[in-house]
């Protein structure tokens, strides 16, 4: 490996696209974003430069001031009630969409909102619908 070569191509590739390791401010930011779009177009030929940028990204979302309070939500969350809410996400869901797993809308309400949590019978039946271990419902 010639490391001069390496070096010349990270300097000229970091001049071209520094939000691939550091994101500074909100165009950083969304520039980055843009970035991301347009790599994952042909992510097995980029995925290196995924794993970069999506490095950047995280720093980024977890130190800006935007995200601050969206961040204490997500620390906030209970561990099953977060994996309910991205399951959810991820089918479309409503919370009448559980009343078999659940019950009625109002109970899929207070557990999304916390106030009541998931039983073991809640939990055996997501995992069963959803096809997932019941063990990424416990808090860890």
């Amino acid at each position: 490996m010639n490391f001069a070569i390496v070096k010349d191509k990270a300097t000229e590739l970091f001049l071209n696209a520094p939000c691939l390791y550091q994101i500074d401010n909100e165009d950083d930011y969304n520039e980055a974003l843009a970035l991301l779009d347009e790599l994952v177009e042909d992510y097995d030929r980029f995925r290196p430069l995924i794993d970069l940028l999506g490095t950047a990204i995280e720093h980024w979302e977890e130190q800006a001031p935007e995200f601050a309070e969206f961040n204490q939500r997500v620390a906030n969350l209970d561990d099953g009630v977060a994996v309910l809410r991205t399951l959810m996400d991820q089918h479309q869901l409503k919370a009448s969409d559980l009343e078999a797993e659940i019950g009625g809308k109002s109970l899929v309400s207070m557990i999304l909102n916390g106030t009541r949590q998931l039983t073991r019978s809640h939990i055996q039946a997501l995992s069963e619908r959803f096809h997932v271990n019941p063990s990424v419902f416990f808090t860890r």
